[in-house]
């Protein structure tokens, strides 16, 4: 099987790499991005929505570049080594894939032009207190009012809520679960937002009898099940990104750090843990590579069983790698200042985001094989 890149996906991946160069020096750019107010940088927005980033899988009648779930995976693997805060994965992969999924030709027209343009940020508001991982489980509620809805409920743990231009919330409004639109100064709208330990940006959000008049036309239920799936595919990219960092930077700390003369590099202990490292690294790059051929698939139990297996396999292995690489840079592996702590914290968040490697173990052994 041939895993090699085509021309166009490695220059994606070339401009990518360069943009986070330039923007997102570890101890000045993006320590100021982090402690800003808002948690991210407009001005980097605004330079992946020049060149193209934001474009990535929508439809090119809409303003984007189309493209397919292998060349989010290159997106995602930079943003992961990189370290990027950014909102891209809660508007151009979750949001912008909702809209697809489930928005009427006029939604899709008016809303993904403006994604691409850098113009409207998405967060997509469904976690409730007490659902941990069931995307079943929804509260929120929506009555039909004249020619509109009015919402009312909790969400928890929206990421990018507080930056979002509009945001998608999950209700059920007497027929099922549906999604509607709720612009972010919405009357009856309650936003706390708040940094998490990986500093990305989360929010709670309280609907009180908040008015909507927009509510996304198609099966809201199937449209969440493999927006989520897209999204977790996209997680694995970036844990494998983090990975690849984090194993670099402790290759070079082993091989300048001196003990007894030597570089510590130089003992056969440490040598080992390295290669057990480069090993997980290996296997979660192959399972986000199958992960990013088969969330595309049109059979529902294959994407979801080969997205489980493959979520659960970096959830795992980003935590073993993470620890080792901790535990070889000694003390300061756990200091604020070493990018190594920072790794740690985002591959644990990921574990955790949209289900960890237990309940995704959960998922994959409750799907039919295929």
């Amino acid at each position: 099987m041939d895993f090699n890149f085509s021309s166009e996906q490695e220059q994606l991946r070339d401009t990518v790499n360069r943009l986070i160069e330039r923007e997102y020096e570890f101890n000045k750019q993006r320590h100021a991005i982090i402690n800003s107010p808002e948690g991210y940088s407009e001005k980097v927005w605004a330079s992946m929505a020049e060149i193209g980033m934001l474009g990535i899988g929508i439809d090119e009648a809409h303003g984007g570049f189309g493209g397919n779930a292998i060349d989010t995976m290159i997106v995602m693997d930079a943003l992961g080594r990189g370290l990027v805060v950014e909102p891209y994965l809660t508007t151009v992969v979750l949001g912008a894939n909702l809209i697809q999924f489930a928005g009427s030709d006029a939604q899709k027209a008016s809303l993904l032009p403006q994604i691409v343009e850098g113009k409207l940020k998405l967060a997509f508001a469904h976690s409730e207190a007490g659902a941990r991982y069931d995307l079943s489980k929804v509260a929120t509620t929506a009555r039909k009012d004249g020619d509109g809805f009015v919402l009312s409920g909790e969400k928890i743990v929206v990421l990018h809520g507080a930056s979002a231009d509009k945001i998608i919330v999950s209700a059920r409004d007497g027929d099922g679960v549906a999604l509607f639109l709720v612009d972010k100064n919405s009357p009856g709208l309650t936003i706390h937002g708040y940094r998490t330990i990986d500093n990305q940006r989360a929010a709670n959000i309280r609907l009180e009898n908040v008015r909507v008049s927009e509510k996304l036309a198609g099966n809201a239920a199937v449209a969440i099940e493999r927006a989520m799936d897209f999204a977790n595919a996209a997680l694995v990219a970036e844990a494998v990104g983090a990975m690849e960092a984090l194993k670099n930077g402790t290759l070079e700390y082993l091989k300048t750090r001196r003990q007894f003369g030597v570089p510590i590099g130089k003992f056969q202990a440490l040598q080992h843990r390295m290669v057990d490292i480069l090993m997980y690294l290996e296997l979660s790059r192959s399972m986000a590579y199958l992960c990013s051929v088969k969330v595309q698939s049109t059979d529902a139990a294959e994407r979801t069983r080969v997205v489980a297996a493959a979520k659960n396999a970096v959830g795992r292995y980003g935590r073993l790698i993470a620890q080792e690489a901790v535990q070889l840079h000694g003390g300061m592996g756990i200091t604020d200042e070493l990018a190594a702590s920072h790794y740690f914290r985002r591959l644990t968040a990921i574990d955790a985001t949209f289900g960890d490697a237990d309940h995704q173990l959960s998922r994959f052994a409750s799907n039919p094989t295929f």
